[in-house]
């Protein structure tokens, strides 16, 4: 992780995007991180675990649930897949 005040960055885009392919890149401006450079790639991998970790609290909550249980050959049957 690298930190570069907006005002330098300004000056070094190219530079600092290359560099956000293998680092994130914090942008920082009068001492307050104010936005974060990564790669589309790193990106994408972020977007995709936030994705998963809410997958997982939506499970957790959905197990929590009390109530009876349905089976899963009935599920089946009430949305036609048989």
């Amino acid at each position: 992780m690298s930190t570069v005040t907006v005002t330098a960055a300004r000056s070094i885009l190219p530079e600092l995007i290359e560099r956000a392919r293998e680092e994130a890149i914090f942008l920082e401006r009068r001492g307050t991180v104010e936005a974060v450079v990564v790669s589309p790639a790193q990106y994408e991998r972020m977007m995709d675990a936030l994705e998963d970790a809410a997958d997982v609290a939506a499970f957790d909550v959905a197990m929590a649930e009390e109530g009876e249980n349905i089976p899963w050959a009935q599920v089946k049957a009430d949305l036609g897949w048989n």
